[in-house]
């Protein structure tokens, strides 16, 4: 029962300080953090331990996969090479520089263990930076390449950190034995997320239920991820595969009550997720101080903080030194101009916090892996220190920055309830009577709204919903998949046109 309230108790703290958070325009990320971290100093109080493999799955496997729903297919493909950059290079850079710097301080930590440090280092928590995102309203550019490096950086980072794990327990592992075990690993991971996406999306269309597609929709993910831990596969990697191609589906392959339902409780367990984990942060300081001794963890926190310098200043250097490199073609939507490209990666450089991945890799080394408890430490002091040195200064970064607002959004909107009234209007010219006639005119209209990029409102008419919504929901598919608009003018679309259908059920 202590447990039970303890949970209570962390919830309804976790959603003041959110509360707080928002009134005062910071990332509630760095406040939960930082109050979870008091809450551990507070004598008396029940330790909530979860293990690792827990840890990942319960708070990384619905948040990743809800990150890549709603991430754009295309807007990922235009920005590959920036994304890429940071998923591989930057993680790479990272990992070693952690590693070369521990083995300096510490000359007897193994290698293996010095690489395991580096790579559960190396990749950034992005719920903290798309927080900021939310709130300054960056160019759309920006936040793709946040979004997509937060979908695969933990793949590339956490493949490195079993690589170098396993290469403790076996005395040794050779770039000629990784490099393929590596590349079939992701190669697998990439296909069985999609086959189970296939096999996912086949099962939930047969589901009207609102409550039982929303059950089945949270058990599939655990089990995907669940599936490839069994596989010995990249969960990270399945799981991502798996919600972009479940994502590609179209909007008529779901009903729209259960869409509607659905993402609400998507919505709202995410964000529970994402509080109760930065929480969780700030209480493993307890369990991670009682592994030190004295004189040594006052020795070991310095070396902490100097290893918090090398991953910020490594990130950021590499991201500033591709953006001198990058050259964007001028012709893509929302491409920057030199100056408004070094900003951008100035901002992307700076939006390295970690999080729960991080620690959760750390607390899952076994016990006697070599240097076991400095390695703790320095991932809290690395996760800390990120949280507050970053997540309460990216906003007045990006705030001093000035960016330019692109617009993209709006105008594929605009564009995706232009050709959804269109195709209403089509529909409308094939059917006959006065109920037909009035709906014909009404829509012109809200076709001329549309065009002068007004939102229009819907109809309550129950022949929208029998014979003409569906048609629009074609038009936006149409656009969708020849690349004219990416997801998020298409999930809005969706959204209001969902709305509508259900506004006209009796």
């Amino acid at each position: 029962m202590a447990i039970f309230e303890m949970v209570l108790a962390l919830l309804l703290g976790a959603a003041l300080l959110s509360m707080v958070a928002r009134s005062l325009a910071v990332p509630y990320p760095t406040l939960l953090a930082l109050g979870g971290m008091a809450l551990a100093l507070v004598p008396g109080l029940p330790h909530i331990a979860l293990p690792p493999d827990l840890i990942l799955a319960v708070f990384v496997a619905p948040v990743l996969l809800d990150a890549a729903h709603d991430m754009s297919f295309r807007d990922l493909k235009r920005s590959w090479r920036p994304v890429l950059s940071l998923i591989v290079v930057a993680v790479g850079l990272t990992t070693a520089a952690v590693a070369v710097t521990a083995r300096f301080f510490l000359p007897d930590m193994p290698w293996a263990a010095a690489i395991a440090l580096g790579a559960l280092l190396a990749p950034p928590d992005a719920v903290a930076a798309l927080a900021v995102m939310r709130q300054v309203a960056p160019p759309h550019r920006i936040r793709t390449v946040l979004e997509g490096e937060s979908l695969l950086n933990d793949a590339s980072s956490l493949l490195v950190y079993r690589l170098a794990v396993g290469a403790v327990a076996t005395g040794g592992l050779s770039a000629a034995e990784a490099a393929p075990t590596f590349l079939l690993v992701a190669f697998g991971s990439v296909v069985a997320g999609w086959a189970m996406a296939k096999l996912a999306s086949d099962l939930l269309r047969r589901v009207s239920d609102a409550p039982t597609a929303t059950i089945l929709q949270f058990v599939t993910t655990f089990s995907v991820w669940l599936i490839a831990a069994r596989l010995h596969l990249s969960e990270v990697v399945t799981v991502v595969s798996f919600g972009i191609t479940a994502a590609r589906g179209s909007t008529l392959a779901m009903p729209a009550d259960v869409r509607v339902s659905s993402f609400a409780t998507w919505g709202t367990v995410t964000f529970l997720l994402n509080v109760l984990a930065f929480t969780l942060i700030g209480l493993q300081l307890r369990p991670i101080l009682q592994t030190l001794e004295g004189r040594q963890s006052a020795t070991w926190l310095g070396f902490a903080l100097a290893i918090l310098v090398v991953v910020i200043a490594v990130r950021l250097a590499w991201v500033m030194f591709y953006g001198t490199l990058h050259r964007e073609d001028p012709s893509m939507p929302g491409a920057m101009t030199r100056m408004e490209a070094m900003k951008a990666a100035l901002v992307v450089g700076w939006s390295g916090m970690r999080g729960i991945v991080t620690l959760a890799a750390a607390l899952a080394l076994p016990e006697g892996f070599p240097y076991r408890s400095f390695i703790l430490l320095t991932a809290f002091t690395v996760v800390l220190g990120t949280l507050v040195l970053q997540g309460l200064t990216l906003k007045p970064l990006v705030a001093w920055l000035q960016f330019k607002q692109d617009h993209i959004i709006e105008k594929e909107l605009a564009l995706a309830r232009a050709a959804a009234l269109k195709a209403v209007i089509t529909a409308l010219s094939e059917e006959e009577g006065p109920a037909a006639e009035r709906l014909r005119l009404e829509y012109t209209a809200k076709l001329e709204e549309a065009g002068a990029g007004r939102d229009p409102h819907g109809s309550s008419d129950t022949l929208l919903r029998s014979q003409v919504i569906p048609y629009a929901r074609r038009a936006i598919d149409a656009l969708r998949d020849n690349g004219r608009i990416g997801d998020d003018a298409y999930r809005q679309v969706e959204q209001e046109l969902d709305w509508l259908e259900l506004s006209t059920r009796a």
